[in-house]
């Protein structure tokens, strides 16, 4: 059985939404993460801080043992943040399926990206 799970991240003093983070999980112990945030909060951490808390979340509380994302090749904030959190480079995937279409409708591919981390890598890197 697959469980999904999608958190909204609002800014506190007037519930402005900066962004979301999400997990799919594949199967009894391996889970799909991704996040979207506003342009206009890029680079202030609060992905950083989401992505590590949902992670932790997954290993700690969720019982992942393995969790990975895709990310486009082009997209090299979301490929940064995948290191900061420790995750690895695992592959690429050459004109893979994206889930927007082209304004035509027709298919959009882009190459993209698979990043993760174990379990056991998570507790050594994270400290808490």
């Amino acid at each position: 059985r697959r469980m999904a799970m999608d958190s909204m991240l609002c800014r506190f003093k007037d519930d402005f939404i900066i962004g979301d983070v999400f997990a799919l999980r594949e199967n009894e112990d391996t889970y799909n993460v991704g996040w979207h945030f506003n342009k206009r909060f890029e680079g202030k951490g609060f992905a950083c801080e989401a992505a590590a808390g949902l992670l932790d979340y997954l290993f700690r509380e969720a019982g992942a043992r393995r969790i990975y994302g895709f990310v486009e090749d082009d997209n090299i904030r979301s490929k940064r943040l995948c290191e900061r959190l420790g995750m690895r480079r695992e592959g690429c995937f050459k004109e893979f399926v994206t889930f927007v279409n082209n304004p035509d409708g027709s298919p959009k591919y882009e190459d993209t990206c698979v990043y993760a981390i174990l379990e056991k890598e998570w507790n050594t890197i994270r400290q808490w």
